[in-house]
């Protein structure tokens, strides 16, 4: 399929194309996502896709107005499927993420978390700067494995300076660290989730196949691609339409 005819295609039957509609069987079902199944086929529960659609502009709407008011957005998700998107999305908007392990307190005790990004910060500047050459070989080998650990845990939020305006999280079930701390410091959260996620937990749920590298790819790009066109919207003084198509 061409980008054109993608661009032309109504919206469900590109959500359709994509194998958004899966969700999963039915004793996996989370209650709160009942209302969103069409029915069951080889015994896969399969997803309303003109609901899916609903919510995906309410997300969309969403992310607009928060990227007309300058309000960042930390993306998550550690499923092998997802990290790369989702490590893509967040550097198109220079926007923090978490592409891996979601570490305990990155919100809820950030002012802690802040200290250990901080030094990976210095350790990045005295590397790039030659400045590690006054240590020992061993120390040095020491400082490296340093950075190495704390770029895997905390190189997508080296920037964060301030807790998030929102979360963008795939699959809300694989993230209940995220989740809850977002939730306490009420935090609000937009998600792709699957039918077996608790839907009523998250502010702006987008109920697709949260599980597919296509689906998710998709409804990652289409936030990031809503985050984008009101940015540019307001840096070329246009008042940014929400939802945007």
């Amino acid at each position: 399929m061409s980008d054109e005819s993608k661009t032309t295609e109504p919206l469900i039957e590109r959500l359709f194309h994509i194998g958004a509609h899966f969700g999963f069987s039915k004793s996996r079902r989370h209650p709160s996502a009942t209302p969103y199944i069409f029915g069951i086929k080889n015994r896969v529960e399969i997803i309303d896709l003109e609901q899916t659609q609903k919510m995906l502009e309410s997300a969309k709407e969403y992310v607009c107005k928060l990227a007309a008011e300058n309000k960042s957005i930390l993306f998550v998700s550690g499923k092998n499927e997802a990290r790369s998107a989702i490590r893509r999305g967040a550097e198109a908007l220079d926007m923090p993420y978490v592409a891996g392990r979601f570490v305990g307190g990155t919100l809820t005790n950030y002012s802690q978390m802040k200290k250990r990004i901080d030094r990976l910060a210095q350790l990045r500047k005295e590397r790039d700067a030659g400045e590690l050459s006054k240590y020992t070989k061993k120390e040095r080998l020491m400082i490296d494995r340093e950075i190495d650990r704390l770029e895997h845990m905390f190189g997508g939020i080296a920037e964060m300076d301030a807790l998030p305006a929102a979360l963008f999280v795939v699959d809300p079930r694989a993230e209940r660290i995220a989740i809850e701390e977002a939730l306490k410091l009420n935090i609000p959260i937009v998600a792709l989730a699957s039918s077996d996620c608790n839907l009523d937990e998250i502010d702006y749920p987008i109920l697709a196949n949260d599980t597919s590298i296509t689906s998710i790819t998709f409804f990652i790009n289409e936030i990031v691609d809503a985050y984008q066109k009101s940015r540019t919207a307001k840096k070329e003084g246009e008042p940014a339409v929400c939802p945007v198509e």
